[in-house]
């Protein structure tokens, strides 16, 4: 074939008119594909709805505002751990959604405008006398009322914050006398204590026979639960009781339904009590699907992201926490934090949890094996040799002084040098005591600043620390027969908390139903067998 004369002068033009073709195609498709939400931590981007991208660079080190998740805006003398606590911690890996920075931004300027002492709180509090709630008011509440230890109050706090989000509500606190001076303000140019001269009173008393809790109004036909009912029709406060002890009472559970939560959401003040993590459970209502899917492209890393945010402890803890970190844990060069407890529903000997922490980090190589027949080191060891510090917090003396002597007496196989430190030994809980919390939360965070975690299965104090920390952790397997058990422990799969007594109830059938069967990310706990339990997988 003979190409005429002129082919190769009008070859340019072809090109171009076949180039602007295929550009107004890629044009056109992406201008219809769905916006991909990009969220990402510093070194990490993902979207949701678009495609995965690779890693971009490391997290950033000494990042006080953790990748944008903390506000700027209150000062740093106010509250010293909320941005040094990252200091001692390394940067976080797991993905943070910018959704989530954009929904905490918006609570932070709703908390301001409807924040005790402003006309809008006056005015809420004023609606509330009426028994009746409203929907004119621009400001609704989620009290929340302290319930069991400082591990179970830490992970309720993060739970009701994220009802909250979820339910554009502000989240106050009932202060009592045992937090006073126990954590710092957290959002910025106001307050989120209850006042003391809120209208209804005796907070610390309700449970789930109370008369104006949701169960109680809905056994007695007290409450219109017609998702269709205007909020005239409903009372101005509800008390909503989600503690472990309603695994099998539906009326309470009715709380993690659609329906109910249509009704629930025109009631101007909630009242909130829980003992146990219920974020797993939000994630079984389908209404709240879309935007727990855009804060949380990561299931596992709600109570992580949420407590850095969060949960920052006062001057004075914080002072306690320094002073002991910087006395014994400062020149560790891998920390490992071990966190023991014995629970009455799986008794065991002190003597039998020494050797299982034991078997445990020597088996699976956290801590080096010793010489049991030697008792001498090596002269050339010196300081420099000293790469592990054990950090283990226990309410018993007898582990840490078991462990101490066990590495204090003999050299280890590896002739590495193991310091064991325990700040405190109380015996027992003693919540009811501000100082017992001040030393809890103090030893909480201590053990957040871990590189490994050792802990006690179904221990919130330890699901508190391994999340802050963002590692999973390894579980000390609960004993069934007062033996060591075998193997002694198991490596966590997540990091998330697990939530104890979840509810066992079908909101679509209004019958006995499996909470882990539900959707599809809520699955049996990897560490609590005791009862059922779920938490949340990726």
């Amino acid at each position: 074939m003979k190409w005429k004369s002129n082919s190769f002068a009008s070859w340019p033009l072809l090109f171009l008119l076949a180039l602007l073709i295929v550009l107004l195609h890629v044009l056109t498709t992406l201008r219809d594909r769905p916006t991909p939400l990009t969220v990402g931590l510093p070194g990490v981007r993902v979207t949701v709805g678009g495609s995965t991208e690779p890693t971009a660079a490391a997290a950033i080190p000494n990042d006080k505002l953790l990748g944008g998740l903390l506000s700027p805006d209150i000062d740093e003398e106010s509250c010293l751990s909320r941005y040094q606590a990252m200091l001692y911690r390394k940067a976080s890996t797991h993905v943070l959604s910018s959704y989530l920075i954009s929904k905490v931004r918006k609570y932070e300027a709703l908390h301001k405008k409807c924040s005790p002492n402003t006309p809008l709180f006056q005015k809420s509090v004023e609606q509330l006398k009426t028994n009746h709630s409203t929907d004119q008011l621009e400001c609704n509440y989620v009290v929340w009322i302290p319930l069991e230890g400082i591990g179970n109050r830490m992970l309720t706090l993060a739970a009701t914050f994220l009802y909250a989000l979820l339910t554009n509500r502000v989240m106050l606190i009932h202060l009592s006398e045992d937090m006073v001076d126990l954590l710092c303000e957290p959002f910025p140019g106001t307050t989120w204590f209850l006042p003391s001269n809120f209208p209804i009173q005796g907070l610390e008393g309700h449970n789930k026979h109370s008369q104006n809790s949701y169960g109680y109004l809905v056994e007695k036909n007290l409450i219109n639960t017609d998702p269709k009912a205007p909020p005239s029709l409903l009372p101005s406060s509800l008390y909503v009781h989600l503690g472990h002890d309603i695994r099998e009472d539906h009326l309470h559970a009715r709380f993690f339904c659609d329906d109910d939560q249509e009704v629930i959401s025109k009631i101007n003040w909630l009242l909130l009590r829980a003992d146990v993590y219920t974020v797993p459970g939000l994630f079984t209502i389908p209404k709240y699907d879309e935007e727990l899917a855009r804060m949380f492209p990561l299931k596992e890393t709600v109570f992580h992201h949420l407590g850095r945010y969060l949960l920052h402890p006062s001057n004075t803890v914080w002072g306690m926490i320094m002073r002991y970190h910087n006395s014994y844990l400062a020149k560790a060069k891998e920390r490992i934090g071990i966190q023991v407890r014995i629970f009455s529903w799986a008794p065991i000997s002190v003597e039998n949890v020494y050797e299982q922490v034991v078997r445990c980090t020597q088996q699976e190589l956290i801590l080096p094996g010793v010489n049991l027949n030697q008792s001498q080191i090596s002269p050339s060891t010196s300081t420099e040799s000293i790469t592990k510090t054990v950090l283990l917090v226990s309410l018993y003396g007898e582990v840490y002084e078991r462990l101490y002597n066990l590495y204090f007496a003999h050299p280890t196989t590896t002739g590495e040098i193991i310091s064991v430190y325990q700040p405190t030994h109380e015996e027992r809980q003693q919540t009811e005591k501000q100082f017992h919390n001040y030393k809890a939360m103090a030893e909480i965070w201590l053990l957040s600043f871990s590189d490994v975690f050792v802990t006690s299965a179904g221990s919130t104090f330890g699901y508190v620390s391994y999340s802050l920390a963002g590692v999973k952790p390894w579980f000390l397997q609960s004993s069934k027969d007062r033996n060591i058990p075998n193997p002694p422990c198991r490596r966590g799969v997540t990091i998330d908390p697990c939530y104890h007594g979840p509810p066992n109830f079908n909101c679509k059938t209004r019958s006995k139903g499996d909470t882990g069967n539900i959707v599809r990310h809520v699955r049996p706990c990897d560490d609590f067998s005791y009862a059922p339990a779920v938490k949340l997988f990726d």
